[in-house]
């Protein structure tokens, strides 16, 4: 039997077992094909760009599917009249993914030049704050005294 640590055991990291299966999911990608920049374009905007010299549009694919962004590069093979005496440059397909974090949103992806440019913009959600009543149980029973529940999924606090 294997123990397996975790960042996550603490009985204090409630429902955080998305990001351990998400973080699982980032070490097993390791191929460094192609080559990617990550930048913060603005306060709230950011743009991967991608090395993807020699693909075409039609040979790129861009999902973006429960905050798992994959981008697949195929290209076809049409040199099968062609000869090659030396062949350096493959033509090989590719899938990079990236995930991205809840707020993140795609805004529009360009290839320009062999680079491929995918943006994105961070939503910044307004704070919301909630009161949750405390109710009481009935001292002679384990039933709760239903007149003193008040439902949380609607309240909001507006200061």
């Amino acid at each position: 039997m294997t123990t397996r640590l975790s960042l996550f055991d603490s009985p204090m990291f409630l429902g955080f077992d998305d990001f351990e299966r998400t973080i699982d999911r980032l070490k097993k990608s390791s191929d460094g094909y192609p080559p990617y920049n990550i930048e913060q374009v603005s306060e709230n905007q950011l743009r991967i760009t991608l090395a993807v010299a020699g693909f075409t549009m039609d040979d790129l694919d861009i999902e973006l599917e429960h905050n798992q962004l994959t981008v697949r590069g195929k290209q076809n093979e049409d040199g099968a009249d062609r000869i090659f005496l030396h062949r350096g440059i493959a033509a090989r397909q590719f899938q990079r993914g990236f995930v991205l974090a809840d707020g993140i949103e795609v805004t529009g992806a360009s290839l320009d030049n062999g680079l491929l440019h995918i943006d994105m913009t961070r939503i910044v959600p307004e704070p919301q704050v909630q009161k949750i009543k405390i109710s009481s149980m009935k001292k002679n029973s384990n039933s709760v005294d239903k007149s003193r529940i008040i439902d949380v999924e609607g309240a909001k606090d507006d200061k």
